[in-house]
């Protein structure tokens, strides 16, 4: 980000050289100096190195900084410049007036050509440079291998010089062959809930010798909970519906755990659910206190139910809600509501009927805990009942979770487990599809849920 400031920084001082030539000199500016500390002059060329970096940071460009392909990198940085300095030209330079409509072209292709040279080879460098430590393993992400067998040798060979330290090597069962030596295998797949955390490793390759894919699903599905990368063979990961793939540049290996969101969309989307959720809370404030004043009224107890939650990661959050139900329904153990529930209150079934409990968790959406779409989110005691039928839920752990889903507009609430493993078709439909396109559509299927009282 500093290498990519100052390049922006000094492109735009030296573009502004030639604009002076080609432009200021001939409307009445008499020396470079004067044009150079001009106050417009010197407010633009503070900003523009800000633009860039926020034009390369919704570009995804800094999301992953490790691992970078020296071809893609090429292409992505080309692309974002040629946005970002067509975006330029017309809030900018297209204000200027040249002594002929060409100066325009020169002007154009100029700044193009500095600000791609200047943010490119800096990049380069350190790309080579991060390359080269990747290397000698100081950069290195740490893997475990499940297998032992001729595979999963081969796939330890390959990675050695690719930035890659192999942790060791885990039998899937105590019984399988194994050509790699004792000192290096770790255990069997009944001990990674101890060796992953304790040796901290930032991925999982499955490189298994079995053939059956039953026993690789389940094996995978099992391995979700570790919250981290699964990867294994390209050629091992084309019967897997559940997981939506992705391959590895410069390896002959796919992630089995990541969604087809980019990193430009995971971006846009971050922020464009901050702005709609802080413009929501500030022009439904009055429908806020309305809400507020009817529960209190209501039955006693406070206004704001909270309850925790887990969500990206797996990591706890306290989620809000309007109060729907009598204080004290739910001392013994969870229970999931129902259509003719007796522990909801009068007003609370009219909020529930239109959604209107769910309001305050723009308030999660602003801190960062929720989306405004996504999977919704599940207690801890009714995660552990729906992982034994679905193992595969654990995936839903790698996107933030939702005030709204494609489950819920498409199933609704959920009165048992079972309901909730149905409803979790809905989100892994979601899971294996995500778009900022389908957000929306989503988001339209919810104004019309709420709109008509759909809700229960």
């Amino acid at each position: 980000m500093i290498a990519d400031f100052l390049s922006a920084s000094v492109a735009w001082a030296l573009f502004n050289v030639l604009r002076y030539y080609e432009v200021a000199a001939y409307i009445g500016f008499g020396s470079l100096g004067f044009y150079l500390n001009y106050p417009k002059v010197w407010a633009v060329q503070l900003c523009v190195p800000f633009f860039w970096l926020l034009l390369y940071y919704f570009s995804g460009y800094y999301n992953k900084p490790f691992g970078k392909s020296r071809l893609s990198e090429f292409f992505s940085t080309f692309l974002c410049v040629l946005l970002g300095t067509t975006l330029l030209f017309f809030l900018v330079l297209l204000n200027d007036l040249p002594r002929s409509f060409e100066v325009y072209y020169q002007l154009y292709f100029a700044l193009l050509g500095l600000q791609f040279v200047l943010t490119y080879l800096p990049r380069l460098c350190i790309t080579l440079r991060g390359l080269s430590l990747s290397k000698r393993e100081g950069w290195a992400l740490k893997v475990l291998i499940i297998g032992t067998g001729p595979r999963a040798e081969k796939i330890a060979d390959s990675l050695s010089g690719l930035g890659y330290r192999i942790l060791g090597f885990v039998n899937e069962n105590k019984v399988e062959e194994t050509t790699i030596p004792s000192e290096k295998c770790l255990g069997t797949t009944a001990d990674l809930p101890r060796l992953v955390p304790e040796r901290q490793a930032d991925e999982i390759i499955v490189a298994t010798e079995v053939e059956g894919n039953d026993q690789r699903l389940r094996l995978l599905y099992s391995l979700y909970r570790y919250k981290c990368p699964i990867k294994l063979l390209a050629d091992q990961s084309g019967l897997f519906s559940k997981v939506r793939l992705k391959t590895i540049l410069g390896l002959p290996l796919v992630d089995v755990s990541d969604n087809n969101f980019s990193e430009m969309e995971k971006n846009i989307k971050l922020w464009g659910d901050k702005l709609a959720a802080a413009f929501a809370l500030l022009l439904l404030s009055p429908l806020f206190a309305y809400i507020s004043y009817k529960v209190k009224r209501g039955s006693p107890g406070p206004v704001l139910f909270k309850q925790e939650r887990l969500g990206y990661g797996g990591r706890p959050f306290l989620m809000y809600k309007f109060r729907t139900m009598y204080v004290g329904s739910e001392e013994d153990e969870p229970l999931l509501a129902k259509a003719d529930d007796k522990r909801i209150t009068p007003f609370g079934r009219l909020m529930r009927k239109y959604r209107l409990d769910e309001l305050p968790q723009f308030w999660n959406v602003l801190r960062g805990d929720m989306s405004l779409v996504g999977p919704r989110p599940e207690r801890r005691y009714f995660i552990e009942q729906i992982v034994k039928k679905a193992p595969y839920y654990y995936l839903l752990h790698n996107v933030r979770p939702g005030i709204t889903s494609l489950g819920m507009v498409k199933y609704g609430y959920a009165s048992s487990v079972d309901e909730m493993v149905e409803r979790l078709e809905y989100d892994m439909l979601y899971y294996e599809n995500m778009s900022l396109l389908l957000d929306l559509t989503i988001l339209a299927y919810t104004v019309r849920t709420v709109v008509t009282g759909k809700g229960i």
